[in-house]
């Protein structure tokens, strides 16, 4: 699965709106559905914020991984 595929499926798993999520970025509703489609890269650092905001790893989230482990505690 490909991240924006990831980033999508968590979004809604968590009944999140793109808004939602958005506001959590410091980013428009628009530039998040474009990491959603796929149109524009998420940066690495809104990545990891996602990781920690669903406790999953980048791995996971980057779509490295299929297998949902949680994020590293320090």
């Amino acid at each position: 699965m490909k991240y924006n595929e990831r980033i999508r499926a968590l979004r809604e798993d968590n009944s999140l709106s793109q808004q939602t999520v958005a506001d959590l970025l410091y980013v428009g509703q628009r530039t998040y559905a474009d990491y959603e489609s796929g149109k524009t890269r998420i940066p690495v650092e809104r990545l990891l914020i996602l990781a920690k905001y669903y406790d999953v790893s980048m791995d996971y989230i980057s779509g490295a991984s299929n297998i949902r482990t949680a994020y590293p505690k320090k």
